[in-house]
């Protein structure tokens, strides 16, 4: 009874044997790999075991929109046509990496003899991209006491960028408590969204500020750029406005005493306008050319 399961067992572990020596295994030594952009990278698909002479070896790359073929009847073909070549018998080496080629890459062989004829392994391949000079903004004067905010953008590296900020080429710290040099400044930071909001400005809070970009590619940085702080003169802000009123004040009482005193009336008598006025019973006006004026004569009426 003993023999007759060793026997067993004997055959199912050789048959088992059998059914791999038979089936393509695939592996890799690397299923996330990464590279900075424009380096090289090796995407490696190894065949463990395989009996097939000439198998099928395809590579493809797959995004949203689906796969598409970057090896295929033994040539480069596509987003990595001269930019790659394929390492005996199934590895792809990328010469010339680029942001686009950030993707799922799919290594696929086919051996036709073998028992099992199909196997296939996927790399998840990032493509790292260092960040470009940031667009910084920094207001140039800020009233004493009020609140500020500079903003820190840049969209070109992968992974996304975070933000740092200068003042004097002095880091500033992420809470001001922690730092004797900004123990009385109140901000708030955001390194997500590279933004410093003060929330009241001081005079201490004056410098000149400058942001940096970084990511696991590297980092860029903006100029620096002065922001003042300055006091509001409450005292000169009053005096300008009760001067304001005065003028307009003098310039009301002018026209008032103006109009009282006719200098803006409209017509004056002259003999060209003199208007004649209406006749009376029994008198009769005639005007003289040298007298320049109207006079009466009587008449009688029977």
């Amino acid at each position: 009874m003993a023999k007759a399961r060793l026997a067993c067992l004997l055959t199912l572990l050789s048959t088992h044997c059998y059914l791999s020596v038979l089936a393509v295994v695939l592996k890799t030594n690397n299923n996330s790999p990464w590279t900075d952009e424009f380096d090289k990278i090796e995407l490696s698909c190894l065949i463990e075991s395989i009996t097939t002479t000439n198998p099928r070896i395809e590579w493809k790359k797959i995004t949203n929109d689906g796969p598409s073929y970057v090896y295929f009847d033994k040539k480069i073909s596509g987003d990595l046509e001269n930019r790659a070549v394929i390492r005996e018998p199934a590895t792809l080496l990328i010469t010339n990496a680029t942001r686009s080629d950030t993707a799922k890459y799919r290594c696929e062989v086919t051996a036709a003899d073998d028992h099992k004829s199909f196997d296939e392994i996927v790399i998840d391949l990032v493509v790292r991209v260092k960040p470009v000079v940031p667009k910084c903004s920094v207001p140039k004067s800020v009233p004493f006491g009020k609140s500020a905010e500079l903003s820190c953008v840049e969209e070109e590296g992968f992974p996304k960028s975070e933000y740092q900020w200068f003042k004097n080429r002095e880091e500033v710290p992420d809470d001001p408590k922690t730092s004797l040099k900004f123990f009385n400044s109140s901000y708030t930071l955001d390194a997500e969204t590279g933004t410093l909001k003060f929330n009241a400005v001081r005079k201490e809070d004056a410098g000149d500020y400058f942001c940096r970009a970084k990511n696991d590619a590297g980092y860029s940085e903006c100029p620096p750029q002065k922001m003042e702080v300055y006091d509001i003169d409450v005292v000169g802000i009053i005096l300008g406005v009760l001067v304001v009123v005065v003028v307009l004040l003098c310039i009301t009482v002018g026209i008032c005493c103006a109009y009282k005193r006719g200098y803006f009336s409209s017509q004056k008598q002259t003999g060209n306008n003199y208007k004649v006025p209406a006749k009376g019973d029994g008198v009769d006006y005639v005007r003289t050319e040298d007298e320049g004026d109207f006079r009466h004569k009587s008449s009688f009426v029977i």
